[in-house]
């Protein structure tokens, strides 16, 4: 019985060897036949062939029928390629990739131009300045070329985005994008320490250090961590930052692919806030680096995730060197949460078109309105690692506590003044004109929040002269839909000004945000291990 165990063994390794043998055989014969094509041009076609263009197109065509996150990397697109993380540039603050010839928005910087006009991560960009980039080969390179420029020059964007039939316009003014990730870091309450992440960046940890310092004069008893819109970064940094939460020895993340072994992340006991309480708010527009910190946190119940269900981009990529400089990136393995849970959505090869659209198939599906509309088989069901707690697989994070997007608020009305560029513009002159009453040194935040109370509606009904001096008045209606929330986005953009993006998300926070004062709620009746949801 024993040698014929080895003679199993012996023939599986074989087998084995064989197998990957044949696949070797199999990838240098073809990569010989593409050769002998290239000599044969070379040596017989009747005129003169660019052999670079035909070579990048080639590589090109193989990235697109992988999977979504495989890409080509041109020689004179790589410096530009992580600048969003690492670097300062003019523009319009928005990280994005070309897919199916298509200009997708990835990511909108916080407290950048995007953002003020109300550009969504999901968005396509079909039109700038008029012309048509749709399905022409555009590339990275063009579409950095079209939307950079001076700061203070406009450009105009046509927008196709989920759950809208017409096309949208935006008037977006060019302008230093923020290089900082904390984008806001405040008390709201005694105790309780509100942090906003835009991406993980080379920067954030120290970032976050510093905001705990700066703002508590002993380690919070809570802490709010909003991760909504951070579309990932550096994996190392969130692992990083994970490690701050969790205690000694529990897994982070854990990484396997076909040529990948399975390499285990862990914490190791240095974190400083390994008890108290915790929320992560996240949403469709969290993904990545955000999905492995808030399934970490999740699955060792050591916070309380609230939101939506987060992108589900769980899929590690490698930069590869090619010979004239460019670069592929390519994709080597997966993610999964300590409780085993794959966090990539899924897909199917050279289907890219398709897997982006999937934020359009769940809003259309009623996804980020009702937690009813996200139906689990019993097969994606995992139990979390210290309480047994249910939760989810098959792409993305599932909140532990659900918050439906809210577009009450929201009409034609509200919507033009955003994309024109109207609230922006009228709010940075009422400031010019107003700055003696708005900025003053030593203010604080409660102390403007009351003062601006009383100049309100005076600011208000400038505003709607602005906008009707310009073609856009509203209908009674209208107005009522949208006045306590167009009131609120003036307020913030105004309240940047003294107290920077801090200013601006305490006024949202305050004001019109659900996710925030539900986080808040949790953390008040907070029980340890874990409060009762």
């Amino acid at each position: 019985m024993k040698s014929l165990r080895i003679i199993l063994v012996a023939a599986a390794i074989l087998g084995s060897s064989c197998f990957a043998f044949a696949q070797e055989n199999d990838a240098m014969s073809n990569v010989a036949r593409f050769g002998r094509v290239v000599a044969y041009l070379h040596n017989n076609y009747i005129d003169t062939v660019n052999f670079r263009n035909i070579t990048d197109k080639a590589i090109r065509e193989v990235m697109e029928s992988l999977d979504p996150h495989s890409v080509f990397i041109p020689k004179e697109e790589v410096e530009s390629t992580n600048e969003s993380l690492n670097g300062s540039f003019d523009g319009i603050g928005i990280e994005f990739a070309v897919i199916s010839d298509t200009l997708c928005v990835q990511n909108v910087i916080v407290g950048g131009p995007s953002q003020e006009v109300g550009l969504l991560s999901g968005d396509k960009i079909l039109s700038i300045d008029g012309e048509n980039v749709a399905g022409v080969g555009l590339t990275t390179d063009g579409v950095r070329k079209r939307l950079r420029g001076p700061k203070g020059t406009k450009v105009e964007l046509g927008v196709r985005r989920y759950g809208v039939n017409e096309l949208l316009e935006f008037t977006i003014t060019r302008n230093k994008i923020p290089l900082h990730s904390v984008d806001a870091a405040y008390c709201p309450v005694p105790g309780v320490l509100y942090v906003k992440l835009s991406s993980f960046s080379q920067n954030s940890v120290l970032e976050f250090i510093n905001a705990v310092k700066q703002q508590c004069e002993k380690l919070p008893e809570g802490i709010i961590f909003d991760l909504r819109g951070n579309g990932g970064g550096f994996m190392h940094i969130a692992t990083m930052l994970a490690n701050i939460f969790l205690e000694g020895g529990q897994t982070i993340v854990y990484t396997e692919g076909r040529h990948s072994p399975l390499k285990r992340e862990k914490a190791n006991n240095f974190g400083f806030f390994k008890e108290g309480a915790l929320v992560v708010l996240v949403d469709e527009g969290s993904a990545s680096a955000s999905e492995i910190f808030a399934g970490a946190m999740q699955d060792w119940d050591r916070g309380v995730i609230v939101g939506r269900r987060t992108f589900g981009k769980g899929l590690v990529q490698q930069q590869f060197p090619l010979s004239d400089g460019s670069q592929i990136r390519l994709t080597v393995s997966r993610y999964h949460t300590p409780s085993g849970r794959v966090i990539q959505t899924p897909y199917e090869n050279g289907h890219r078109e398709e897997y982006y659209n999937k934020l359009n198939d769940r809003y259309n599906n009623g996804e980020f309105f009702n937690r009813d509309s996200i139906q689990f088989p019993d097969s994606l069901k995992y139990t979390t690692l210290k309480l047994g707690r249910t939760v989810y697989g098959g792409g993305g994070i599932m909140p532990d506590v659900f918050i439906a997007s809210d577009t009450s608020g929201v009409n034609d009305f509200f919507s033009a003044i955003i994309r024109k560029g109207y609230l922006t513009e009228y709010a940075n002159k009422y400031i010019d004109s107003h700055r003696s009453e708005l900025v003053v040194d030593g203010r604080s935040f409660e102390d403007f929040y009351k003062a601006y109370g009383d100049m309100e509606p005076e600011a208000f009904a400038g505003l709607l002269d602005y906008c009707s001096e310009r073609g856009l008045k509203p209908s009674e209606s209208q107005l009522s839909q949208c006045e306590k929330l167009l009131k609120t986005r003036l307020k913030a953009i105004i309240a940047r000004t003294p107290f920077n993006t801090t200013g601006y998300y305490r006024v949202i926070n305050m004001e019109e945000d659900p996710a925030f004062r539900k986080a808040l709620e949790i953390i008040s009746d907070w029980q340890e291990p874990f409060p009762s949801l």
